[in-house]
């Protein structure tokens, strides 16, 4: 006799048919699902501390999920985890690793040679600096200037590659050759994550502010990926997490002021506050003003001060 009990691996069809899949990402990059443990059921077994399908009803499942995403009980989530095969630009791979919260393994050019691809841009590519910030871009420049830039950028890459395996040739260490090549340069790695702090990531890197690179990986991880293999967890963060809107108390306050029309106690809430200081003639850029002023925008609502010079 034996207590084991027999418990059957949670799989997801979707998600199967697409192991080892390459999503294509920027000019050389990709995205491919290795393995992943658990599902949208893990989730439910995990909030009800239960084992098997349980007697619930799908929608009681559905129901259950979007409650813990709507009131941020984030543990059952913990319990669903991915890892991914990725190829990213070592500049965009500076900024993927900050999140902290995975487990990782990348490609070693202390071991192996670099991998002969860097990240190229197009032409009508070139961003230019924001103004609102010191990060961040805004618009582009001209195809003219485009073209001389990625002109440029090729011949950069082309020497930096030239000089690494001249180096390797005459013997240099790896470890060592390696220091000049450019940030361009494609690294690749396993990257495992649970799916809490998987979407974490995503709330951060799909952003609108977030650099356009990242974007473009994290667009591929939840279109593509999660949607398939936690569906009812991808709908409950689009509406309550990605697609959301979350308030301040003194945003509530001129909120609530601007639909009772009581546009003057709006205007005197922001100027308590310290939105409203002039410079010149013209408000003074205030950070918290202009992230109020899209929150209500996305309400339908005008503030009162972008009325007045």
């Amino acid at each position: 006799m034996t207590d084991q009990q027999h418990l059957s691996r949670v799989t997801v069809p979707e998600l199967d048919r697409v192991l080892g899949h390459r999503w294509p990402v920027l000019d050389d990059g990709f995205i491919r699902v290795i393995d992943y443990m658990g599902s949208d059921e893990s989730v439910v077994q995990a909030a009800r501390i239960s084992y098997g399908t349980g007697t619930k009803a799908v929608h009681e499942d559905v129901g259950l999920i979007r409650y813990l995403m709507r009131h941020h009980h984030t543990t059952p989530f913990e319990m669903c985890e991915i890892k991914l095969h990725v190829r990213v630009p070592m500049d965009t791979w500076r900024q993927w690793i900050r999140h902290r919260t995975a487990n990782v393994n990348e490609y070693s050019t202390r071991y192996s040679v670099a991998i002969d691809a860097a990240s190229k841009t197009e032409t009508n590519g070139w961003r230019r600096q924001s103004f609102k910030g010191k990060q961040g871009s805004e618009g582009f420049l001209s195809e003219e200037m485009g073209q001389q830039l990625t002109e440029r950028e090729a011949a950069l890459q082309l020497f930096a590659r030239e000089v690494y395996d001249e180096r390797l040739a005459m013997g240099v260490a790896r470890e060592q050759a390696r220091k000049d090549l450019p940030l361009s340069t494609y690294t690749e790695a396993y990257w495992k994550i649970d799916l809490h702090n998987l979407l974490l990531f995503l709330r951060l890197r799909m952003d609108d502010h977030a650099q356009q690179e990242i974007r473009a990986y994290a667009s591929v991880i939840g279109n593509e990926i999660v949607s398939r293999w936690c569906p009812a967890a991808w709908q409950a963060f689009n509406d309550y997490g990605l697609n959301s809107l979350s308030l301040t108390a003194i945003e509530i306050e001129i909120a609530r002021s601007l639909v009772s029309g009581e546009r003057g106690v709006a205007l005197s809430i922001a100027m308590r506050h310290g939105w409203l200081l002039v410079r010149d003639g013209r408000l003074r850029p205030n950070r918290e003003r202009a992230e109020a002023e899209i929150k209500l925008a996305r309400l339908g609502l005008n503030p009162p001060w972008q009325e007045h010079p």
